[in-house]
This record gives structure tokens, sequence and C-alpha cells, in this order.
């Protein structure tokens, strides 16, 4: 179930489709936390109800961040804004706004490599912003520099909106290498309280 409490001043439709992914670029946005990793409701309102009608109401954060990043087109809620922040899930309908936590060891951080055309994003939204490369293999190197570690090595499927998503340790440096095609790049991330968990800058060439 879901716990709601009002906004302060919400975009309007409009204004989240101004740009190419409606990404969040704003580090500092965000909204108090609220305890325990699912949603609870006490009464009938427009983010419970659009949570009930895409089957979203009793799913912790950590699935509902894999679900929804998943999703593509029409197949989107788009009456639904999910904002990844590094330590919790932001929802939003019309004015009302809840948040799920993410577990205190794991970051979100979602990826889009890109060859022609990307857009400036920091907090990723799950249900508006669209990289380059749907649905593509890409071949995905993620390094731990602060522990000297290999985190991933394999060939990866973007996701419809293309990207793919990463679940990271906390408050760690890194570089991430992509290939694809015959092209390759690579881009240095962290994992701290501050970092963007939308990363839009890896130029594959």
């Amino acid at each position: 179930m879901i716990k709601i409490k009002l906004a302060a001043p919400v975009m309007t439709a409009a204004a989240l489709l101004l740009v190419l992914s409606g990404c969040a670029t704003d580090p500092d946005q965000g909204a108090a936390t609220t305890p325990g990793a699912t949603a609870e409701s006490s009464a009938p309102d427009k983010l419970a109800q659009v949570m009930a009608d895409h089957d979203l109401d009793d799913m912790p954060a950590v699935e509902l961040i894999d679900h929804l990043d998943r999703l593509g087109g029409s197949d989107r809620p788009t009456e639904l804004m999910a904002s990844v922040r590094p330590g919790e899930l932001v929802l939003t309908a019309d004015d009302e706004e809840s948040t799920l936590s993410i577990p205190e060891d794991r970051f979100y951080l979602s990826l889009a490599p890109y060859i022609e055309s990307t857009h400036e994003c920091f907090h990723h939204s799950l249900t508006t912003c669209q990289g380059e490369l749907a649905a593509q293999d890409v071949v995905v190197e993620v390094l731990d520099d602060t522990n000297d570690t290999v985190l991933v090595d394999d060939t990866l499927t973007t996701f419809d909106n293309g990207f793919v998503g990463l679940w990271l340790p906390r408050n760690i440096e890194g570089t991430i290498r992509v290939s694809y095609d015959g092209k390759s790049g690579e881009v240095d991330f962290t994992t701290y309280d501050d970092a963007p968990t939308c990363l839009t800058t890896l130029r594959m060439a």
C-alpha cells in the first residue's frame, strides 16, 4: 500500500516532455524517505490508483525499479513519474508523492551508452528517459577502482528505453567500459550519496 504526501510544485505533463528524455537533471531535487521498502496507502487517491491500475502497488523498491526500467513506449505508465535517487525511489502522480527506500548497501545506476545522440540526465526517470540504443547487445565491463575488483564483465541487452540497469555497491568509485558494433568507450562513475543515478555520457567511437 502507498503512503501519500502532498509534494512541492509538480511539473506539468508538457514540461516533463520538453526534452528527449524527460530525465531529472537537478541533483538537489528530492523528497523525504518513507521508512520501509514497499508503498502503503490508507485512502483512495490518484497515486494509489495509478499504482494499482498497473499492478505496481505491492512491489518492493528494487523489484519496482527493475520492472519499470525495462518498459518502453506505450508499455510505460504515462501518469506516473518514477525518479531513482541514491537512497530512494520517488513516485509522483499529479500533486501526490511517495518514496520507497532502496537498501542501504545498493546503488542503482542506469547507463545509456550512445554513438550519435544523448541527453542530459542526473536522476534517472524510469517512465520517461530514452536512450539511443534500444534492445541492443553491448559488452559491459564495470570496474570497482575502490576495491580493485571487476563487478561486471558480460554481454548485456539494453532495455527498450536504451538503458542498462546496474545494481552496484554503495560508496565506491569506478570505471565503466562498453563495446558495441566495433566501437567502444568508457566513463568514470561513483555511487556516493550525491552521485547521479543516470549515466548518459558514455560515447562509443
